[in-house]
């Protein structure tokens, strides 16, 4: 299962301001930059509850169409004001969390929300990233990225620039090049030493 991450941000790395607000995301001249096309290759969207409650605020849930929407979150939650869109709660670490949707059959989820982001990467869940930066600093708000347990490797695919100002790179997520081959050189290793016995 493929998990990506497609979200914009300020040029200070900035997802949304302390009070939710990502006004500032409308900076400069905006223009289609693929996220329709991306939504449509998901089949499953992961946020937590407190981007939930923004977007049901803003009425943008209808955004994601009728593809199911799982929202994260250990306390429970009230989907009764929802009438349109497939809903459903679902709590526990990432690696359980896309083991229950591996097992329904899911084949890629678009993980959205500043602490679901880190969270999963933390984890090594995550596969692909797609930052859009904006023109604009903003100086404090909530980050999209956080404390991790380690380096976290990434291979540029590729770096695109739209004429109102907005910079987007995409990465794969995964190990250096220098550290599959490292682990390819210690399994043919131990495979050499299989056939001598």
């Amino acid at each position: 299962m493929k998990l990506s991450v497609f979200c914009g941000v300020s040029v200070d790395g900035f997802l949304a301001r302390h009070d939710d607000r990502f006004d500032f995301l409308h900076t400069g001249e905006q223009e289609p930059h693929g996220f329709t096309e991306f939504l449509a290759s998901v089949d499953v969207i992961v946020i937590g509850r407190r981007t939930f409650e923004v977007v049901l605020k803003l009425g943008h849930l209808a955004l994601y169409g009728k593809k199911p929407v799982v929202v994260l979150s250990s306390r429970p939650l009230d989907f009764s004001a929802v009438k349109d869109g497939t809903l459903e709660q679902m709590m526990g670490k990432p690696a359980e969390i896309v083991k229950q949707l591996k097992s329904r059959g899911f084949q890629h989820a678009y993980i959205d929300g500043g602490n679901t982001i880190q969270r999963f990467l933390a984890a090594g869940r995550i596969d692909r990233l797609v930052i859009t930066r904006v023109p604009v600093l903003i100086g404090s708000g909530i980050p999209l990225f956080g404390p991790v347990p380690r380096d976290i490797n990434l291979r540029h695919v590729a770096t695109r620039c739209y004429k109102g100002g907005l910079v987007q790179s995409e990465y794969e997520i995964g190990a250096a090049p220098g550290n599959r081959a490292h682990r390819k050189g210690k399994s043919a290793l131990r495979a050499k030493r299989k056939q001598a016995k």
